[in-house]
């Protein structure tokens, strides 16, 4: 076996097993920002493993181009997808508040209601 058949040999059951991972915390987890935890952080670091043992297999770094791309847009898009879900189900009240540790949102969503008018509630309540 060549050096790239152990690279890709390590970098693909890996990547699975970190999906896996993700999977099983998906399922696992009992809050919503648990499981949005879960599914994005393991799959990221699984998909750049399954990419990099993917781009082992190919001929040249030309070919392996695309693949770098993938993986630059998985990091680019992933954080700002989870961040804005994590946003959305807490303002609609689907974020228990017992489970966070810190709550930094509560203070922009009062300053928000009352520069609007509205009364608000916490996580857990709906307006």
């Amino acid at each position: 076996m060549t050096a790239t058949d152990w690279a890709t040999a390590v970098l693909l059951p890996l990547g699975a097993l970190f999906a896996l991972t993700g999977t099983i915390g998906m399922v696992r987890f009992p809050t919503l920002l648990g499981r949005m935890h879960a599914s994005t952080k393991p799959d990221t670091v699984a998909l750049l493993l399954i990419l990099a043992g993917a781009a082992f297999r190919l001929p040249d770094l030309r070919t392996a181009l695309p693949l770098a791309l993938v993986a630059v847009f998985q990091f680019m898009t992933m954080p700002v997808l989870a961040q804005t879900l994590g946003r959305v189900s807490y303002t609609r009240g689907m974020v228990v508040a017992e489970h966070l540790v810190t709550d930094e949102l509560e203070d922009a969503l009062e300053k928000r209601r009352a520069e609007s008018g509205r009364t608000g509630t916490g996580p857990g309540e709906r307006d």
